[in-house]
């Protein structure tokens, strides 16, 4: 087992090591290429398919592949928007798979998982963004594994409500919908989407039914507590029942820097803010990531 410092890993190799970011001290991760680990890189390979973990460059891999946990990245591994703190490559998508759906559910069935999460780059290319495809994976994995619940975290589709309407008529137990940053770094930092649309789309899911809603927010990209604590009530206002609050850390020099760390400490605050606030859970910490833990998210969160 060998703990490494995530400066070490947030950054190309071939960096010299004097340009890389120095982290706070509790930045650490454990790489453990287990069998677990080798059997889910395995299985990935073996299907023809993405993770987010590996895209995004996400920081807890080693930790929830070893807990036969992985969020998958379907609609391809190319996305149509280009937001500044994201790993995920921006480029011209290729052809839907349709097989996709059917793949992805027997991955989930061969981990034998009892929670799922489905991701998706931004297909905005699409007519429906994607849904269908969304939609066509949520009801294979059910007719393999009824008591796997589902959670997708699902893009924009541009506003498209019948979009949107397509993928909650699949039944998804948690739909995630990240709002990523405050207001006013929207412009800068996600050029094509609208905070405004970020939050609709997570209030007509609750007009609809009773399908739990998530969503969830980075900090460090200058933004002051005081918007952090405005993003959370606004979140509560649309009803939204789970949010996760994590440290933004920059993919790649390309990449927008990070303006701030914050404490573990303040993490905490955030959380019991939340959970005064009305949050049904709260994951927040340095590390969290929107699907870090997400097979607890639904155990502690109830209709």
């Amino acid at each position: 087992m060998t703990v490494i410092r995530l400066d070490e890993i947030t950054k190309p190799s071939s960096q010299p090591a004097k340009r890389r970011g120095i982290l706070p001290p509790w930045f650490k991760v454990k790489i453990q290429q287990g069998p677990q680990y080798q059997e889910i890189r395995r299985l990935l390979t073996a299907h023809g398919l993405h993770t987010i973990c590996e895209e995004a460059r996400c920081p807890n891999v080693w930790e929830c592949w070893n807990n036969r946990t992985a969020t998958f990245l379907i609609l391809g591994d190319r996305c149509t928007r280009r937001c500044h703190y994201c790993a995920v490559t921006t480029g011209r998508p290729g052809a839907v798979d349709e097989t996709e759906p059917q793949r992805v559910a027997e991955a989930v069935q061969v981990l034998g998982l009892r929670h799922a999460v489905i991701t998706s780059v931004n297909r905005d290319d699409l007519p429906d963004g994607g849904a269908s495809i969304f939609a066509d994976t949520i009801c294979h994995i059910r007719r393999r594994l009824p008591a796997c619940t589902v959670e997708v975290l699902i893009p924009d589709f541009q506003g498209n409500l019948t979009a949107l309407e397509t993928v909650l008529a699949a039944h998804p137990d948690i739909l995630n919908h990240n709002i990523e940053t405050v207001p006013r770094l929207f412009p800068l930092m996600r050029p094509q989407g609208k905070y405004l649309r970020a939050l609709h789309v997570l209030e007509h899911v609750k007009r609809q039914g009773e399908t739990l809603t998530k969503s969830g927010l980075m900090v460090g990209l200058g933004e002051s507590t005081e918007e952090i604590r405005e993003v959370m009530q606004d979140l509560r206002r649309v009803g939204c029942d789970i949010l996760t609050i994590g440290q933004y850390l920059r993919p790649t020099p390309a990449h927008a820097p990070v303006a701030r760390f914050y404490t573990p400490e303040e993490f905490e605050a955030f959380k019991c803010e939340g959970l005064a606030l009305g949050f049904q859970h709260v994951e927040a910490g340095p590390l969290v990531r929107s699907s870090y833990h997400a097979e607890q998210h639904v155990r502690f969160s109830s209709h």
